[in-house]
């Protein structure tokens, strides 16, 4: 290891970084280099920005990504190297596309968990709608994360390292004992297949691209969409932006308020001026031509 890359890894450290973000800014850190073929301590603001130009129009790389890249490499020159850099200047971020995620019905939602043949892999995708976890939440769970009394379940570490609580709906709870008297599970309350750790999510993902072609549907499924499913079904039930927010675990609340804009009840319940005209708009068609044989 390269006393940069241990300087930089320590920074990281230091600052208590998840374990995946430390990984992936070295991975991107390390292409980084490997492109120049030099360190990045030589590498001045002209390199950097010739390095974005070439992820953006030679690799085609979709903004997501170029944000995880520039983000390793400001890390690199603002914490790790101390640059006096202007990074709004120097290493500028690219716009992310506002899209907004397919949501489905909650009979759509119903339909495809019946059709997630793993009883495992079910009780998984269940709970992530149920308690609107995201998966890798979900997989990490341990039993005793399951209070029956008051009804919660209680999520460690989530994403940005932030515990939580969230709701245990009495169906849920009553699915989780079913399972947890079928398998007995103990250290993990979903084991994976390598003794002492939970499944994979990649395993989980695999199970929901399963079911959903068993399913039918056309609409675009993962695990995430069924958290995005339940925070849209609770605005149009009436639960407000807020609760929604802390249940979802939500940094900022403008992250929530987007889905105000899938919600049916909030944007489509509003009758269009089309319906309110005198007189139905009516489609002429076109009259036959004659036949001359």
């Amino acid at each position: 290891m390269s006393p940069l890359r241990q300087r930089m890894t320590e920074d990281m450290q230091i600052r208590n970084l998840s374990t995946h973000t430390q990984e992936s800014y070295v991975q991107q850190i390390s292409q980084f280099a490997r492109h120049f073929g030099k360190s990045p301590i030589e590498l001045s603001p002209e390199d950097v920005r010739a390095y974005q130009v070439y992820l953006t129009n030679e690799r085609k790389l979709p903004p997501s990504s170029i944000l995880i890249a520039v983000s390793a490499i400001r890390f690199l020159y603002k914490v790790t190297l101390k640059r006096e850099w202007n990074l709004e200047e120097v290493i500028p971020t690219c716009k992310k596309p506002q899209k907004l995620p397919v949501i489905l019905s909650p009979e759509e939602v119903l339909q495809f968990l019946n059709c997630v043949t793993s009883v495992k892999q079910r009780v998984i995708l269940t709970t992530c709608y149920a308690a609107g976890l995201r998966v890798s939440e979900a997989v990490s769970l341990k039993p005793a994360a399951i209070d029956s009394q008051r009804m919660v379940i209680r999520v460690e570490q989530g994403k940005g390292q932030k515990d939580r609580y969230v709701m245990l709906s009495p169906k849920l709870l009553d699915t989780l004992r079913s399972y947890w008297r079928a398998t007995r599970p103990k250290v993990w309350l979903f084991p994976g297949d390598n003794p002492g750790f939970p499944i994979t999510t990649s395993a989980v993902e695999v199970a929901c691209q399963l079911a959903r072609r068993l399913s039918g549907t056309c609409k675009p499924i993962t695990p995430h969409s069924l958290r995005h499913a339940l925070a849209v079904h609770l605005l149009e039930s009436g639960t407000d932006v807020r609760t929604i927010q802390l249940l979802l675990g939500h940094r900022s609340l403008a992250t929530t308020a987007r889905y105000l804009r899938i919600a049916s009840s909030k944007v489509c319940s509003t009758s269009s001026p089309l319906d309110l005209l005198p007189q139905p708009i009516t489609i002429k068609p076109k009259s036959a031509a004659p036949l001359h044989f």
